[in-house]
């Protein structure tokens, strides 16, 4: 296995080890949301998906691409959060 394998999986299981990581993960999928469309579709608490969002983005498995907005911020998966969330897809089949 490489590195870069290694590095997946830890990062799938960091997701994985929170419901709501991984709700998230799921939530926004290959689109562009903001936080309360996310909580909607996840049905988890707004203020819980900003923390999440925001740890999620420390590991670079989500992107804020209007970092400048202080509201209605849109956030979209990284290629490494795509590959988390593939990686957790086939897990679940």
């Amino acid at each position: 296995m490489s590195k870069d394998n290694d590095e997946l999986l830890k990062l799938t299981s960091y997701v994985q080890i929170s419901k709501y990581r991984e709700k998230t993960l799921k939530s926004i999928g290959d689109e562009v949301k903001i936080p309360t469309n996310i909580a909607k579709d996840s049905g988890i608490r707004t203020n819980h998906i900003s923390k999440v969002l925001s740890e999620l983005k420390n590991k670079e498995i989500v992107e804020c691409i209007n970092e400048e907005a202080r509201k209605g911020r849109l956030y979209r998966l990284t290629d490494t959060g795509k590959e988390v969330l593939e990686t957790i897809k086939d897990k679940e089949e």
